[in-house]
């Protein structure tokens, strides 16, 4: 069954089909290639992908919606995983135009290209910041969500609402998955422990915010990757087939312990400029993972230690052939 994944050249669209290719299964990948970050890396990824016969690759914009529906009928593609997205809570707030594009009119041309090719299941990326400031943890699916504190968090909540609507009039199974502070190998340069790596290595000033107290639910790459493949044959057998899972690791870690990670596995101390709490900033997130396992099996595998030694020896080895 040919499977479409949208920002395949993205932090975890090329872990996901890195997966699907160990699996030897076919994957038609697109993506914009924009310059939010290092597109570089985002060619780097897309370059070793390219290395597998069975990976396709096509660069456009969820916006070009007639290119977008070309692709998935003639490749005759059954599962579409939407991964691409403008990410970043805290860009949002100074250019929301760009996420009200890509999020949302992006997101309309993937829902309308699903139904008009009945595609058996889409599953979309979502993200832990819909549940706000939330004082109740672990969070879980059927908790509020209806005050998220940044315009992304607002396009995410807004896909999960268009997606039930499809799903409900169109009977086109849906699932959203809210993932929680991924990282790990080839990932986002504008995450933290990618900024606190970087400057810890070349001697400059680590920004803390909140000294370094928020709590992030910190989920590997490989268990989000395991998350999300766990649910592909899965979709929901309700009558409006329609699901939402939390994809997290259900364990947060203090920022400034992570920090404490990272320095162990550099063998260096960092050099902190303690700030105060930034807009938009939630102060914790944890994941309630209960419905995804009872559903699926899913139970992440990798703590904390492990993943940032990946991290580290992945970031060694890359910058230093680049």
């Amino acid at each position: 069954m040919n499977t479409l994944i949208t920002g395949a050249a993205g932090f975890i669209g090329f872990h996901l089909t890195k997966k699907f290719l160990s699996k030897n299964l076919s994957v038609y990948g697109i993506d914009n290639l924009n310059s939010y970050y290092d597109i570089n890396l985002k060619k780097d990824r897309i370059k070793k992908l390219k290395k597998n016969k069975k990976f396709h690759f096509f660069k456009i914009d969820l916006c070009e919606y007639k290119k977008l529906n070309n692709i998935v009928k003639k490749n005759n593609i059954k599962i579409i995983i939407h991964l691409a997205a403008q990410a970043g809570v805290r860009k949002s707030i100074n250019n929301p135009k760009i996420y009200f594009k890509n999020n949302l009119e992006g997101f309309f041309n993937i829902l309308e290209t699903s139904r008009h090719n009945k595609i058996n299941h889409l599953i979309f990326a979502s993200t832990s910041s819909v549940y706000g400031d939330t004082s109740k943890f672990p969070v879980n699916e059927k908790d509020n969500t209806e005050k998220p504190l940044s315009f992304y968090a607002a396009t995410k909540k807004s896909n999960e609402v268009m997606a039930h609507s499809y799903s409900n009039i169109y009977k086109l199974p849906c699932t959203g998955v809210r993932f929680f502070t991924v990282y790990g190998p080839f990932g986002r340069p504008d995450m933290a422990y990618f900024k606190f790596t970087k400057n810890i290595i070349n001697n400059r000033l680590i920004q803390l915010y909140n000294n370094g107290k928020h709590l992030r639910d910190f989920t590997y790459i490989d268990d989000i990757v395991d998350g999300i493949f766990s649910i592909i044959k899965k979709q929901s057998k309700k009558n409006i087939p329609f699901e939402i899972f939390n994809i997290g690791n259900g364990s947060p870690k203090k920022i400034i312990d992570y920090l404490k990670y990272i320095e162990k596995h550099l063998n260096k101390r960092a050099r902190i400029k303690k700030l105060p709490t930034q807009l938009g900033d939630v102060i914790k997130t944890h994941s309630s993972i209960i419905k995804i396992s009872k559903f699926s099996n899913y139970k992440p595998k990798t703590n904390i230690d492990v993943g940032i030694k990946k991290f580290i020896e992945w970031y060694k080895d890359y910058y230093k052939k680049n």
